[in-house]
Order: C-alpha cells, then sequence, then structure tokens
C-alpha cells in the first residue's frame, strides 16, 4: 500500500496541488524572469485559491505573451480589453494594469543595470532562509521590506503579504511545514 507523502496542509488533498508543492513551489529560484512571472501570478492569486491560478496558469502565458516584460510594457487600452475580454485569465482591470506596470518597473530596473534575481535575494543575504515552518503565516521581514523596495522601483499590486507568498512560492523563504517532506530539502 501507497503511504501518502507529508506534505503542507494547504496540498493535500487536491493532485494539481500535490504536483505543484512537490514539484515546484519552494524550489529556489534564481532566473530574474522566471520571478517576474511568478510575482505577477502571485499577484493575481489575491483574493483567490492558489488552484484557481495553476490551473489558469497555461492560459495567462498565452494571454500575456510568455509573460515576455518588453512585449507587456508596450500595451495599451485595446490590450487591455482582450485581456478583459479572456475568459481563460483573472479578469481584473487592476490586476492587468499593475502587470503592465511591472513590466515597465521591471524593464526600468534592467535598463539601470539592476538583475532583478540578484536585486530579490539580497533581502536574503543571496540565501534561501528557513521560515517558521509554517506556510499559512501571511507576512516576513523580508517580504515586507522587499514590498517596500519593489514599490519604491515602480511596482505596484505587492503588498507584504503578496510578496511573503511569492518568497515562498520561489524557494527564497522554505516555509514547507514542519513535517513535510520538503522541508529538509
Amino acid at each position: 500500500m501507497n503511504t501518502p507523502l507529508p506534505r503542507c496542509r494547504w496540498a493535500q488533498t487536491d493532485p494539481t496541488q500535490w504536483a505543484y508543492h512537490d514539484h515546484e513551489w519552494g524550489v529556489p529560484v534564481r532566473d530574474s524572469r522566471t520571478l517576474w512571472e511568478n510575482l505577477i501570478l502571485d499577484s493575481f492569486q489575491a483574493g483567490l485559491s492558489w488552484r484557481t491560478i495553476l490551473l489558469k496558469r497555461e492560459a495567462f502565458r498565452r494571454a500575456f505573451e510568455g509573460f515576455d516584460p518588453s512585449r507587456i510594457a508596450l500595451y495599451g487600452e485595446s490590450d487591455i480589453e482582450r485581456l478583459m475580454a479572456d475568459s481563460g485569465i483573472v479578469r481584473s482591470r487592476q490586476k492587468i494594469t499593475a502587470t503592465i506596470r511591472n513590466a515597465r518597473a521591471y524593464l526600468t530596473m534592467q535598463d539601470n543595470g539592476e538583475d532583478f534575481s540578484a536585486f530579490v535575494w539580497s533581502f536574503t543575504d543571496n540565501q534561501p532562509i528557513k521560515g517558521h515552518g509554517d506556510s499559512g503565516n501571511p507576512r516576513s521581514p523580508q517580504g515586507d521590506a522587499l514590498s517596500l523596495a519593489l514599490k519604491k522601483r515602480g511596482f505596484s499590486f505587492v503588498g507584504p503579504v503578496i510578496v511573503h507568498a511569492w518568497l515562498q512560492a520561489c524557494g527564497i523563504i522554505n516555509d514547507h511545514d514542519a513535517t513535510c517532506f520538503r522541508r529538509t530539502g
């Protein structure tokens, strides 16, 4: 008989979330574009379940042209309307306009010679840090500080709760539950 793996509380009942938890959530991400894409997806998740975003992730990638910041930064009103009509994604004008603004902020950092990944990881001295083993903890000092720094660089829809969830998802803060099989990995 197959014994189920001990996972974080949020990933115990749904096969879609099992796969995400077991192979992606909490794995350290160092690629700037992937970090940016994950930040955008986490901002769209605000107020919704993560499962909803997972099920729509490929539709988001298609709708936002592979999350290419240089393309998204050029979006105008017709693109916003196109996205608002796309039933495959979360249709929130506020989140869509924040994505456009965030693409521009990301590119401004790049144009100024600032690597997004190096910037993000600098908030943990370039090392993953162990959280308290409570994946449900909504904030962290690192998330609070990074949220402020992102806002200073022109990002929006990057409050401390969103940023903390993103840091957890990208393996910058290891917040797998204390009993989770991924906690030590």
